[in-house]
């Protein structure tokens, strides 16, 4: 049986939470979120290498915050039920599912293995988590359709 949350718990998560509310962190976000739909993995390495852009800055800001929280979970620190949740955890899944399809290539390319590892760790080690994965994924690439052809229409 997985160990309960505790306060402790709850707090960290609640911190996490006041570090995304941060004024660029926001921004950040928001155009991970938003504006970055990456449909190859060479677009995806082009922020990666463009230092030191704006957009590179925040890919490295949103994947460092995200990564470095799953490591939380990966470490034992943080209860991996609580984090889990929707409300605590929904953007890092909507952002991994972004680059995921193209992650392989990414740390090759790179030549950092390591990339995204703890998120990755967290979103593929529990069923519950695989599913979120999987749902977000076929979300994402329904979205990256939609865009597609919205471009060809304009």
């Amino acid at each position: 049986m997985a160990k309960k949350a505790t306060a402790h718990d709850a707090a960290l998560i609640m911190k996490l939470y006041d570090l995304r509310r941060e004024a660029e962190m926001r921004k950040a976000r928001h155009w991970l979120t938003v504006e970055f739909w990456p449909e190859t993995a060479d677009e995806f390495i082009k922020v990666a290498n463009s230092f030191p852009s704006q957009e590179n800055a925040w890919l490295r800001q949103v994947g460092g915050y995200w990564d470095m929280a799953a490591a939380f979970v990966v470490q034992g620190a943080l209860n991996e039920e609580l984090f889990l949740q929707p409300g605590c955890s929904g953007e890092m899944f909507f952002i991994f599912g972004k680059i995921y399809p193209f992650l392989k290539e990414f740390r090759e390319q790179t030549n950092n293995p390591e990339a995204f590892a703890n998120i990755q760790k967290v979103a593929t080690s529990s069923k519950t988590a695989r599913k979120r994965l999987e749902r977000v994924s076929k979300n994402i690439e329904n979205r990256r359709k939609a865009l597609a052809k919205s471009a060809k229409k304009a």
